[in-house]
């Protein structure tokens, strides 16, 4: 049985871990969580937001651009969200409507999409 979701991984272009912890720890706010000692030299970093953590590993040749994966960010304020990436030159899409909820979603600097989602 499977019981909860223990983590999610994104990838980001090998070499761009200081760019990508600006973007998703400063910018975004998630926390940075230690990886283990034996993953240490693999590249990318560890994060965390509520019960679920994120890892950001490296790949090399991927085209992030060409897929709809994607994580979606549950968020308190989704016009507040709008108007910190609109400075950014972030293109903002808007999601389809679907019931509950009102969503946008754009591509973070390394082309992995992201949706922030709020309940209606």
């Amino acid at each position: 049985m499977i019981i909860g979701l223990h983590h999610v991984q994104i990838t980001i272009p090998t070499g761009e871990e200081k760019r990508a912890f600006a973007f998703y720890h400063t910018f975004l706010g998630l926390k940075q969580i230690d990886k283990p000692a034996s993953l240490a030299g693999r590249g990318g970093f560890w994060l965390t937001l509520g019960d679920v953590d994120v890892h950001v590993g490296t790949e090399k040749d991927v085209d992030r651009l060409q897929t709809k994966a994607h994580l979606a960010y549950q968020v308190e304020n989704l016009q507040d969200w709008r108007r910190k990436l609109t400075p950014t030159g972030i293109e903002i899409l808007e999601g389809i409507p679907i019931p509950g909820f009102d969503r946008f979603e754009f591509r973070d600097p390394f082309g992995n999409r992201v949706e922030l989602i709020q309940a209606k």
